[in-house]
């Protein structure tokens, strides 16, 4: 017995439910540049269905070229949370399988498992701003393949409000590892097929809001243990000669271009000095005597004096390259000292600090810390403190502030492992805007590698690291066929939370900054970046709520 409902992007169908578990999504409404995605949740009762491979579906609606369809993917999740360090606010805290990966669907996919467990397809409507206001039903028929009979339809009726949301004014990153795409694909740093797959996740990041991207001017010396190295991806050639430095910035420009083509508009600087303590350099390789030969790495001190001249004559250069070639694309890029430095690291990056500011003055530097000393003691400008951690940094008052979150953001606050509700993946949005934040950091966009990058391991079977961190923490999309990037469900889930902020913005440019904050706390405490409302459906009631305000005004 076929069993379906059209069900919204915050639900997510495990194999071992029902469908009738699931709230329906009766109505739908959306701006006219924005993506909006719903699920058909399905199964058959339990029942075994013999023939499953000759179920279609079809889908007659006014937007059918603007639809694409998904598979809902199970993953394997081997650490779904950890288990000393939870809340009352996760879906499952057990090993299992999760859904997560959504794959381009073939339409000659299986409809049903062999034990009729309940399974998803994922619409995502993407109208471009080219469709007029209205309202357009979306039928979708689900068939026996080389029919034209029905087993079952549904229709969900989509109002595209005259709007569009105002351009995106947080910076968001997350961390692109090009040497993961190398290691996955099985290909050369920077042959044209690298380039080309780079290009494609480029292109898969800035879709879904990504708008700053992990430059590698040398190898991201980025979780990975002592002694121990990334596969070499710098950007920029370096010969070591008797008399100094040289550089070849050819790499460089053209990863500037590709950004230029595909949307980014922000270049994140690798970080200069090793993580966790910036006591030593990253590595670096260099043409010696017509052989490449590596220069820098952990056996080097990072306040040497041979990598303070290295710095001293590679960062002027670069800036110069950049601005007078590359249309001035220095002022685009934001630099990194160390991640996630501690209290007992100020000493050093405070040297650190006060060698690179000369250098790099009038260029913003960020990093991920949770000290606030770091700040009141003039260090970085541009602090980056966990969501956890933030409230000191709110109390000053700090302009264009950041907040980041990884595996530590794991009780109270949002996040996006497989194990959490979509809601509270999505909800950050309304936060963002609140405390007009100016910018967002995750570490894993692509990160295919065990704990400190012993060794690199297929995605589609371990979403964790291999035992290491929670499922969904390294990373937000998959490698899939032929170069292409698939995305992950909490990936688009963000997105959409990045649409909540900025129609939130379009509000308060209609209404002013009171009225869009009483649409937004509408009978609930204030929110905070540990206090917010924790269902589905009072995300998707406000963005209707915000959703009629601007209808009523434009």
């Amino acid at each position: 017995m076929f069993r379906a409902k059209l069900i919204s992007s915050l639900e997510k169908c495990f194999i071992d439910e029902t469908v009738l578990l699931k709230p329906a999504l009766t109505s739908a409404s959306m701006l006219k540049n924005e993506r909006y995605s719903f699920q058909l949740c399905y199964d058959n009762g339990g029942e075994l269905v013999r023939g499953a491979r000759d179920y279609s579906i079809k889908i007659e609606s006014p937007l059918e070229k603007y639809i694409s369809v998904y598979n809902v993917r199970q993953i394997p999740s081997y650490m779904p949370c950890f288990p000393e360090h939870i809340d009352d606010n996760y879906l499952r805290t057990k090993p299992g399988l999760y859904p997560d990966l959504l794959e381009p669907f073939r339409y000659k996919s299986d409809f049903f498992g062999p034990d009729g467990t309940l399974r998803a397809l994922w619409f995502e409507v993407d109208p471009q701003s080219a469709v007029e206001a209205g309202v357009y039903p979306i039928k979708i028929r689900i068939r026996k393949r080389g029919t034209r009979k029905d087993i079952a339809a549904y229709t969900l009726n989509v109002e595209i409000i005259n709007a569009e949301l105002p351009a995106q004014k947080i910076m968001y990153t997350q961390w692109f590892y090009t040497d993961c795409l190398m290691d996955q694909y099985g290909v050369r740093a920077w042959s044209e097929k690298h380039w080309k797959i780079i290009e494609n996740f480029m292109g898969n990041a800035v879709k879904y809001g990504q708008n700053m991207i992990l430059t590698p001017i040398v190898t991201p010396e980025l979780d990975t243990h002592i002694g121990g190295e990334r596969p070499t991806t710098q950007l920029v050639d370096v010969t070591k000669t008797a008399e100094g430095y040289k550089f070849n910035f050819d790499k460089l420009g053209r990863w500037v271009d590709l950004c230029d083509k595909t949307g980014i508009k922000y270049l994140e600087i690798c970080h200069l000095y090793s993580q966790w303590g910036a006591a030593a350099c990253p590595k670096v390789v260099a043409t010696v005597d017509g052989k490449q030969k590596k220069i820098f790495g952990w056996n080097t001190p990072s306040d040497g004096d041979e990598y303070k001249a290295f710095l001293s004559a590679l960062l002027p250069q670069m800036i110069e390259y950049l601005k007078t070639e590359k249309n001035g694309a220095d002022k685009r890029c934001w630099f990194h000292i160390s991640d996630e430095p501690s209290e007992n690291h100020l000493e050093q990056y405070k040297r650190l600090s006060d060698f690179l500011k000369p250098l790099l003055k009038g260029y913003p530097i960020m990093d991920a810390l949770s000290n606030v000393a770091f700040y009141d003691e003039g260090l970085v400008e541009n602090p980056v403190p966990a969501t956890n951690h933030i409230e000191p940094f709110l109390e000053r008052n700090i302009p264009n502030l950041w907040t980041y979150y990884c595996c530590g953001q794991c009780k109270q606050v949002s996040n996006r492992f497989l194990a959490m509700p979509s809601a509270r993946n999505r909800v950050i949005g309304t936060q963002f805007y609140k405390y007009n934040i100016a910018g967002f950091l995750q570490w894993g966009y692509n990160n295919y590698n065990t704990r400190q990058a012993y060794a690199k391991v297929n995605p589609f079977m371990f979403s964790d690291g291999d035992n290491w961190v929670q499922s969904g923490d390294p990373f937000s999309v998959y490698p899939g066929a032929n170069g292409q990037p698939w995305p992950s469900l909490r990936q688009v889930v963000f997105a959409e939370g990045l649409q909540d902020q900025r129609a939130l913005d379009l509000l308060e440019q209609l209404y002013g900054r009171e009225k869009a904050m009483e649409a937004l706390e509408a009978g609930i405490d204030p929110i905070t970046f540990k206090q917010y409302p924790k269902s589905a459906q009072w995300l998707l009631g406000l963005r209707e709520r915000i959703n009629q305000l601007i209808k009523a005004k434009v």
